[in-house]
C-alpha cells in the first residue's frame, strides 16, 4: 500500500518528536541566537519532508528529503557544540545525536527507495 499523506511516514513522525525534544531541552536557554537556530533547524526536518511529499513528483520529493537531511545534520552539529558550550550534558546530547542519526538513516533509506521508483 502506497503512502497517501506525509503524516503516515514514520520518518516524519520521528522528526516531529525529535523537534519536540529539542524544544524541551533548549526552552530555557538564554543564548537566544543559538536557541533560535537549533529550534528552526529541528522544525525544518519534518517541514521539508512534508513539503517535498506534497510536491507529488519523485525528483522534488528527493530534493526536499536532502534538505531534511541537511537540517538534521545542522541540528546534530549544534548538539555537539551545545556540549562544548555547556548548554547540554554530554549524556543528553548523545541521546539526541542518536535520534538524529536514526532519522538520517531513515531519510537516506527513503531517498534510495524513491530513486529506485524514479528509474
Amino acid at each position: 500500500m502506497a503512502v497517501k499523506k506525509f503524516e503516515d511516514l514514520v520518518v516524519w513522525k520521528k522528526a516531529q518528536d525529535f523537534a519536540v525534544l529539542i524544544y524541551e531541552d533548549f526552552s530555557n536557554l538564554k543564548d537566544s541566537s543559538f536557541k533560535d537556530q537549533i529550534l528552526r533547524a529541528s522544525v525544518s526536518i519534518s517541514n521539508n519532508i512534508a513539503e517535498g511529499f506534497d510536491r507529488r513528483t519523485n525528483p522534488d520529493f528527493i530534493r526536499f528529503l536532502y534538505f531534511a537531511v541537511s537540517s538534521n545534520s545542522e541540528v546534530r552539529s549544534m548538539l555537539y557544540l551545545s556540549t562544548k558550550l555547556n548548554y547540554l550534558s554530554t549524556e543528553n546530547a548523545n541521546l539526541l545525536i542518536d535520534k538524529s542519526n536514526e532519522i538520517s538513516k531513515m531519510l537516506f533509506g527513503l531517498i534510495q527507495s524513491m530513486k529506485k521508483t524514479a528509474d
